[in-house]
């Protein structure tokens, strides 16, 4: 069992642009646009700015708004997929024998959009990029409670969009773009509890929705079931606890 503070959080998706939008959102639930509205990024310099695509847009939109009054913290960044719909072109201009693009390339990586907020921000703290095909948030809040022991707080960013419809059969993800962002301390807080399950608990909603439930105040705990045998529950804890 690991324990470990939320800071603070922010989260955004189509039309959904802080945590007042999000509570109301789940309360009354309504099709969201699969397709993120363009965030300006002021932050960021416009040659910079460029680079981001859709992906990067929705994670530095979520992130950044927390990180204003902080110059340095490592990070972890997961995404399940990554960026699918650049690296689809790219494959499609190689089956075509079109010349690859080396800013495509580059901001096809993993990492990249971990990359791109690094140097937007000049901040040179220690990074980590990581995927999983199930249980995205808990192995992301693990990496991240890992990095709490060397460091007072730490950013913990998770986001996707929706796969091309190539993909769509083989995988159920999320229908609309998304981004969360968590600063995770050892200090100050609400306080949380991450402890292995012995047995899997179905769930009605996805992750990421039963997760937003979670930091909105609407439920109590979140399940996250694999399919290889590794079970893992988050529920608010006693500060005491933690």
């Amino acid at each position: 069992m690991s324990g470990f503070r939320i800071q603070s959080w922010n989260a955004v998706a189509p039309g959904l642009n802080c945590p007042e939008d999000w509570r109301n959102w789940l309360q009354a639930p309504y099709l969201l646009d699969t397709q993120l509205a363009k965030i300006p990024l002021k932050q960021i310099p416009p040659l910079l700015r460029r680079r981001f695509t859709e992906l990067g847009r929705c994670a530095a939109g979520a992130a950044l708004p927390l990180l204003e009054d902080i110059d340095s913290i490592p990070s972890v960044f997961a995404s399940r997929h990554g960026d699918t719909p650049l690296t689809l072109s790219l494959l499609e201009g190689i089956a075509a024998q079109q010349p690859m693009s080396p800013t495509g390339f580059s901001l096809a990586v993993h990492n990249a959009v971990s990359g791109l907020l690094s140097i937007a921000r000049k901040d040179v703290s220690e990074v980590t990029a990581i995927a999983a095909s199930e249980q995205l948030i808990a192995h992301a809040l693990m990496e991240a409670m890992t990095q709490l022991q060397e460091h007072e707080r730490v950013l913990c960013l998770i986001y996707d969009v929706p796969l091309p419809e190539l993909y769509q059969p083989y995988v159920t993800t999320e229908p609309f773009p998304f981004a969360l962002a968590m600063i995770l301390s050892r200090g100050t807080g609400e306080c949380f509890q991450l402890a292995q399950q012995q047995s899997a608990v179905h769930a009605e909603v996805s992750e990421l929705m039963a997760m937003m439930k979670c930091l909105c105040g609407l439920e109590e705990q979140v399940c996250f079931s694999g399919t290889r045998g590794s079970h893992w529950q988050l529920c608010k804890a006693d500060p005491e606890q933690v």
